[in-house]
């Protein structure tokens, strides 16, 4: 009797000790913030399968589950996988192997970092870069093809401006393209020289003259290049990226990298379409899987601020000039309509104040049961003050980069005057209007770190600080609308709220763990913070090896 006592004790304990629910990922010892309806934070949380199952207590959750890896967290934050809702994977992927140019102070500097480019690759056909600026210039001008010239008479070269709206070529590159006049672009800007000849800048619907030529990256250089940048991303903490604007060929090569598990990062892929093929875009299914979905349409409404692209109402407070549409307002009215009777989702890039009316005001009128449609404005960069309300009215979605306003206000004011600067980088005001906002960086036009962007909406100061009290205070975020803006509400935008953008049962398993609290840390430290840990579906994809 007795051994049958202690068989059935121990039979009773082994029961007891085995009965937990096995899981593949226990996180606990934490400080999660959920970004759920109530904005609850948690200690720990249970993975399988990829999906969140269960949240609460620490001592809760070791208690339900036993795990093939548990993660004491050590009170170090957990947050939702970072959200960016408006980049750039294919030129990003791209600028790592070309010359980077951002923050050069002077056209020596370009010019020497170009030599210092062709010394390293002495076989490239072609010198591609981009990045330049020339606000932070002496005298601010453009750059002309005469220094190139110079320095490079034989090899093609096509410079992108950071905001990819202008480029810079030589007369070489002019020569491959065969482009020995300046003749009217519509929606684009041939500059022209003394002698009325081209000098090498070419805005907006111009650069396709010369870029067209430029060599092409075959598949497995173009996968290499891809994986090489989602590196980068996931080292600080990015799980998804809405994809702003992609061409056939690279919607094509998405489709198969994904197809076949060479990427992980969650790509919400936009198609840039044209508004005189887009009969044959909306012919075309919705596509969506658990890595990349492509259900939305991009259009381009007009240029950039810093190359003086964007279509504004009134004339630029420093130039005779207000910029200019991309199409005419009848294309976008037509395309709109179109887009308007299919399945399609609708986001368009608008800069200035005029264009971000027209768009608004075309949106609302051919838009029906506009709240589940969820369109899109890309930047609502500058809106006039009667055009606000539109948001609300029409159900549009604001798609915001808090890191222009902090990299434009140098010069913004003399582009746009002391009025008009008031309606632009608004940030605050579109969120009282819409009640969301989707926050991305627009990378590689900006750093693609989020905290760079979280750190612009709260503080509206640079890396340094300046200037001091934030430029537009008026307009900044709260930390938990910031943080909301780049989780759940860019989840929104794109229609996945109920897949990811927060840590709840259910959802995918795609967080960050972060080596510094952002919701608590001074301004100062933000920028600072290092990422400890991403997880992408339950599957770790960057893991710092020490703080």
């Amino acid at each position: 009797m007795k051994n049958l006592f202690l068989f059935f004790l121990t039979a009773l304990l082994f029961i007891r000790c085995t009965s937990n629910t096995e899981v593949d990922l226990i996180v606990h010892n934490a400080k999660i913030y959920s970004v759920d309806s109530s904005f609850a934070v948690h200690e720990a949380f249970a993975v399988k399968n990829g999906i969140f199952i269960d949240i609460g207590t620490s001592k809760d959750i070791l208690k339900r589950y036993k795990a093939k890896e548990i993660i004491d967290a050590q009170q170090t934050p957990v947050y939702p996988g970072f959200y960016d809702a408006h980049a750039h994977y294919f030129e990003l992927a791209n600028l790592f192997q070309e010359v980077d140019l951002n923050g050069t102070k002077s056209m020596e500097e370009l010019i020497d970092r170009l030599q210092k480019y062709q010394q390293k690759n002495p076989d490239k056909k072609w010198i591609i870069g981009g990045g330049w600026d020339q606000n932070l210039w002496p005298g601010k001008a453009f750059p002309t093809k005469d220094s190139l010239d110079k320095y490079f008479p034989d090899i093609p070269i096509y410079l992108s401006r950071v905001d990819y709206h202008a480029a810079l070529v030589n007369t070489a590159a002019l020569k491959i393209a065969r482009l020995d006049s300046v003749f009217e672009v519509q929606g684009g800007l041939i500059s022209p020289d003394a002698l009325g000849k081209p000098d090498g800048l070419l805005i907006d619907n111009a650069m396709p003259l010369v870029s067209k030529h430029l060599p092409k990256h075959d598949e497995q250089s173009t996968l290499r290049f891809l994986q090489q940048a989602q590196d980068s991303l996931v080292s600080v903490g990015l799980t998804s990226i809405v994809d702003a604007g992609l061409n056939d060929e690279e919607i094509d090569y998405l489709k198969t990298f994904y197809a076949k598990g060479q990427l992980k990062i969650r790509d919400y892929a936009m198609i840039l379409a044209d508004p005189s093929q887009i009969d044959r875009y909306i012919k075309e299914d919705l596509f969506e899987t658990d890595r990349l979905t492509i259900r939305s349409i991009k259009l381009l409404a007009d240029g950039a601020l810093g190359s003086r692209g964007a279509c504004l109402l009134e004339h630029y407070h420093d130039s005779p000039t207000k910029g200019f549409l991309l199409h005419t307002p009848e294309q976008f009215d037509e395309t709109i309509k179109k887009l308007a009777n299919s399945e399609y989702q609708v986001n368009t890039h608008a800069i200035g104040d005029s264009a971000n009316r027209l768009i608004l005001d075309v949106y609302g009128k051919y838009l029906t049961d506009n709240k589940a449609r969820r369109w899109r404005i890309e930047h609502a960069q500058i809106i006039a003050p009667n055009d606000f309300a539109k948001f609300n009215q029409f159900h549009i979605i604001p798609s915001i980069q808090p890191t222009h306003a902090t990299s434009d206000m140098y010069w913004a004011p003399q582009r746009l005057g002391d009025d008009r600067i008031k309606g632009a980088y608004a940030y605050k005001d579109l969120l009282e209007q819409y009640g969301k906002v989707a926050i991305g960086s627009d990378f590689p036009i900006e750093h693609f770190n989020p905290l760079y962007g979280f750190h612009a909406a709260i503080a509206r100061v640079d890396h340094s600080g300046y200037p001091a009290g934030g430029f537009q205070m008026e307009n900044a975020l709260s930390r938990e609308e910031a943080l909301k803006g780049m989780t759940i509400w860019a989840a929104f935008s794109c229609f996945e709220e109920k897949k990811r953008g927060s840590i709840e049962k259910g959802k995918d398993a795609d967080f960050v763990i972060l080596a510094k609290d952002i919701m608590e840390v001074p301004y100062e430290e933000i920028r600072n913070v290092k990422t400890l840990r991403t997880v992408i579906g339950g599957e770790t994809v960057f893991q710092r090896s020490s703080q």
